[in-house]
């Protein structure tokens, strides 16, 4: 074959051995890079050994290492990181520098190199990177890059990015004598601080302009041409500098990320950097060799484990340092305990620069790939480790999400609310609607940002965790109208809707669901309505176009509203039943969930799970059945019906699940299908206050019976005669109705609390998630 063609013969080689194994990775479940390590693996000279212009694919693979930076700096929030900026800077800071001093002290202690500490910074250095990528991407799946632990952990690992610069400029001098590294760190900061001003100023006078003027060819072809130059351009000058071309390449998309073109830029410049990237991570497999990886693997699968448990007692301590919760800082040290992708660029450099063996450079690769595949599923098992410690008695007080609330300054606003759960970018928009409408509002957010933000609007609002029992006492759900959760993390969602119901089981809520998955759930565990941003634009687009095409407006509404009340069933894609098993139990994880098998002689058989009554007489939430047969049914509706030998899956807290057991077993009576129930508060004043239930003789006089009694957010299940009632418990009364209207007056003077009219919500829901319903391509890609 003519030399002239076998660069692109590697080349496609390359591309289609990382597609093939994105492919699979996809098919998998994982994230797309570790298919594109193990593509390179395959192809590479401890493969196939298909590969012959090896050195010109490493050149053109750093190119990829370039876009990924540059394509991060563009993306790059200034205003999202300053929400973490403490915790980012000092703390990612603080971890780099721990993790290189350990890494120092372990391998003198352990004699693994002669001329240390040079060569163990170098180590310490590699370890103290962590992957932006497959964090990014799990975030990204699981939908909590918006979350606490999310932002944190972005934030560390920009910080870390900016680091990988002055690591790249330092390494040089790390195989000089020990005084010449001090000079080298000083040189490399004056550097760095002389081409930051540069940045600054070329950043403010200079691209603008730049762009604009690219921008008013109304060309793509010379827009890309333009920032790929320009991006380049910068990347070598860094180079020059003795930097590094990636920082160059973060730093030219930092310059663009602040300017009017930074959307644009992103799109047009991300097919590129999606090539180059797979290149680039295909082309680290292709240094891996699995042969070693195999001979050496006891060593390998130690240094794994070494680096998991060491980097996670490094960064929980530092995270727990900036007072989160041990929840957040254990998820954070479970995201960022592998080696990162840039530390494949470092490492690379420094075999260049001789300070490591080409033993321990492949011991280096091949612990980093293996830290990288591992990251998902660590991450995914973090959940049922926190369900786990939740059940422990010991534990709970640690990991149950019942903190009490830092700070409450509702004012005069006590009853008759609506309560917004995060005051995130819809939630503001939410508020400032309710209260255009003279609504009172009260809002919960844990974030000191928004905090300070509604202090400044004079909004009512508790600091703290709106999945805390005690924190939404404090925000008065149980004198509330309604609830609206607009929280960016699923199963806090989740656990915030649950908990409202617990305190006041009519309350109307309505949750902002974020996946398709969730939908069903949320319904299943109480809300009144569930609005899906996507599913509502493609709503709001269709009614604008069928009113221009002459549909009268009531018939569009009718047909939009059918719609939202099946749930969005006809937007959602059709999916097998073994994919809506597979998202249950995705969709439950956070939640305590048990299956219980319903004998043939349960007063429950026969009976649907409406007319049970299952959640207003024990609390948990039925999600799925199995049959006998083999059938199962997974978010089961009302008209359900129940036979012997079910296997029920019901979430709900221990005392719910023991009283579902009851109703099962029929320890308990079971009102008929006909026999109304209604929850009742006993209010200041009432005569009841301070009787036992087997005083009132309600079963006997009035035919009526308390099955469950609600007390400062307890559960008081099917209680006996020796209950006493006091001032503010929610009582369920079952029996007849006329009877439970004179009831209702004796017991509760006051009239029974009211609820919000939920369309009411429901509007000002959607008109709050207007600003982020993705109306093109390019703000879908942004949000």
């Amino acid at each position: 074959m003519l030399e002239d063609f076998r660069l692109i013969v590697d080349l496609v080689s390359v591309l289609a051995a990382a597609a093939v194994g994105g492919v699979l990775a996809g098919l998998c479940r994982q994230p797309a890079l570790l298919g594109y390590i193990l593509g390179g693996m395959v192809v590479g000279p401890a493969g196939l050994g298909l590969l012959k212009e090896l050195l010109q694919i490493e050149t053109l693979a750093q190119f990829g290492a370039a876009f990924l930076l540059f394509a991060l700096g563009v993306e790059f929030s200034f205003a999202e990181i300053k929400k973490v900026q403490g915790v980012a800077l000092g703390g990612a800071a603080l971890q780099i520098v721990l993790t290189i001093a350990v890494t120092v002290v372990l391998c003198g202690t352990i004699g693994a190199w002669d001329d240390l500490p040079a060569k163990g910074v170098f180590l310490g250095a590699i370890l103290s990177l962590s992957s932006t990528a497959v964090v990014l991407k799990c975030l990204m799946e699981r939908n909590e890059t918006s979350t606490p632990q999310g932002q944190i952990m972005l934030g560390i690992l920009v910080v870390q990015d900016l680091a990988l610069g002055l690591m790249l400029a330092v390494l040089p001098a790390l195989n000089q004598p020990p005084e010449a590294i001090g000079m080298a760190i000083g040189q490399a900061l004056v550097k760095i601080g002389l081409f930051a001003a540069g940045a600054i100023v070329v950043g403010i006078w200079v691209i603008p302009r730049l762009l604009r003027l690219l921008a008013k060819t109304e060309s793509r072809e010379l827009f890309l041409l333009g920032v790929v130059t320009l991006c380049l351009s910068i990347a070598l000058l860094t180079e020059h500098l003795g930097l590094s071309i990636e920082m160059g390449a973060f730093v030219a998309g930092l310059m663009i990320s602040e300017v009017e073109y930074a959307d644009q830029t992103l799109t047009y410049v991300e097919p590129l950097r999606d090539i180059f990237a797979a290149l680039f991570f295909a082309t680290v497999g292709i240094l891996i060799d699995p042969v070693f990886l195999w001979q050496n693997l006891e060593l390998i699968l130690g240094l794994v484990a070494l680096v998991f448990l060491g980097k996670f007692l490094i960064v929980t301590p530092i995270v727990m340092l900036f007072r989160y919760p041990l929840k957040t800082a254990i998820t954070v040290g479970l995201g960022l305990a592998q080696i990162g992708e840039f530390s494949f660029v470092l490492a690379s450099e420094g075999r260049s620069l001789g300070l490591v063996s080409r033993r321990i450079y492949l011991l280096i690769l091949g612990t980093t790939a293996v830290t990288l595949i591992l990251t998902p599923f660590i991450l995914q098992l973090a959940p049922q480790l926190f369900k786990w410690a939740e059940g422990v008695p010991l534990l709970k007080p640690y990991f149950a999400p019942g903190e009490l609330p830092k700070e409450v300054a509702t004012g005069d606003v006590v009853e008759n609310h609506v309560v917004v759960c995060g005051y995130g970018r819809v939630g503001r928009n939410l508020v400032q609607l309710l209260q255009e409408h003279k609504y009172p509002v009260v809002v919960i957010d844990q974030s000191e940002a928004a905090i300070q933000k509604l202090r400044e609007a004079k909004v009512g609002y508790v600091y703290g965790n709106a999945a805390s029992l005690y924190v939404l006492e404090k925000a008065g759900v149980n004198k509330a109208k309604s609830l609206v959760i607009t929280l960016p993390d699923p199963v806090g969602s989740r656990l915030a809707l649950k908990r409202a119901l617990e305190i006041q089981p009519s309350l109307d809520v309505v949750v902002r669901a974020y996946q398709n998955r969730d939908i069903e759930l949320f319904y299943q565990l109480g809300a009144r309505e569930v609005v899906q941003p996507e599913f509502e634009a493609s709503l709001e687009l269709t009614s604008h176009v069928l009113k221009r095409y002459g549909m009268p407006v009531s018939a569009v509404a009718g047909e939009m509203q059918q719609i939202r009340n099946s749930h969005y069933l006809d937007l959602r894609p059709e999916r097998s039943p073994a994919e809506i098993t597979r998202d249950l139990k995705l969709a439950i994880e956070g939640l305590n969930g048990k299956w219980y098998t319903l004998p043939g002689d349960s007063p429950l058989v026969g009976m649907s799970i409406e007319e049970a009554n299952i959640r207003w007489l024990t609390g948990v939430s039925l999600v799925a059945i199995q049959r006998e047969t083999g059938e199962q049914i997974d978010y089961p509706t009302a008209e359900t019906k129940l036979d012997a030998g079910d296997r029920c899956l019901v979430v709900g807290a221990v005392p719910e699940q023991s009283a579902f057991n009851q109703l099962v077993k029929g320890e308990v009576a079971v009102p008929a299908s006909t026999t109304p129930c209604q929850w009742l508060q006993i209010t200041a004043g009432s005569p009841a206050i301070g009787k036992t239930l087997s005083e009132l003789h309600l079963r006997r006089e009035y035919g009526v019976q308390v099955q469950a009694i609600r007390r400062d957010g307890r559960f008081i299940r099917f209680p006996d005669g020796t209950a006493d009632l006091q001032a503010g418990d929610q009582l369920l009364w079952c029996g007849g109705s006329y009877t439970l209207n004179q009831l209702r007056e004796w017991i509760s003077p006051t009239p029974p609390l009211a609820k919000l009219d939920v369309p009411v919500i429901k509007v000002a829901v959607s008109e709050a998630l207007e600003e982020f319903l993705p109306l093109d391509s390019q703000r879908e890609n942004r949000l």
